[in-house]
């Protein structure tokens, strides 16, 4: 496996350090501090945020404990965080929760990692820069796809990691003798064309630490 945020959760193995099956890999564990830190990112690069908007499932556990990150982030950065909420992974719940934003009044927008909002991302992206709102998100695969910046796991890292499962286990290596390994990269990608576009100008401080630039 490959990119799973919460295999234990999903039933895919017993523990990460004893994976105990047949299941083995590299897991997209979200980290708490990852949640402070990706509103940290958000607001040193557009420093007037006062708003955002966290789009999330309230039902997902990873989400509960994401949020409640991000709020002890806030009340230290002197940001107000709103919630935009959608009840289960449907396209009319995106939509509701998306307008939630609008409504609120947010003026930047977190996204918490979650494969629905990973499938409907050019939803999600069209919707920032259509309401001029940053953005901020933890796979690099928005950004690609037109999104202002994500700070996550590198996704090229994670591939290249479980070629070395690959290797293993065809060699014999039972997958539950191989601890599932979380991610060892974060990367920070910013994309200067969506923030033209938003009408944003990215401070240098903040360009100089990413690990990747789209011009």
């Amino acid at each position: 496996m490959v990119g799973v945020i919460d295999p234990v959760s999903a039933g895919l193995v017993a523990s990460l350090a004893r994976p105990g099956a047949n299941v083995t890999g590299v897991t997209y564990e979200v980290t708490l501090e990852q949640a402070g830190k990706n509103l940290e990112i958000l607001k040193e690069a557009v420093p007037k945020v006062s708003r955002v908007a966290i789009l999330r499932n309230p039902n997902d556990s990873t989400h509960t404990l994401y949020s409640k990150e991000a709020e002890r982030a806030a009340k230290i950065l002197g940001v107000t965080i709103q919630f935009a909420e959608m009840q289960a992974p449907s396209d009319k719940d995106l939509e509701d929760a998306l307008g939630a934003v609008v409504n609120q009044r947010a003026n930047a927008l977190l996204v918490v990692p979650y494969p629905f909002f990973a499938d409907r991302r050019q939803q999600i992206i069209n919707f920032a820069a259509r309401h001029k709102l940053p953005a901020i998100y933890s796979s690099s695969a928005f950004v690609n796809d037109g999104g202002l910046m994500s700070y996550g796991a590198s996704g090229q890292d994670m591939w290249r990691r479980a070629a070395t499962y690959v290797d293993k286990i065809l060699k014999g290596t039972k997958p539950a003798d191989l601890p599932v390994e979380q991610p060892m990269k974060l990367d920070l990608v910013i994309n200067l064309k969506a923030a033209k576009q938003i009408g944003l100008t990215i401070p240098p401080n903040v360009l100089v630490r990413a690990d990747r630039v789209i011009r």
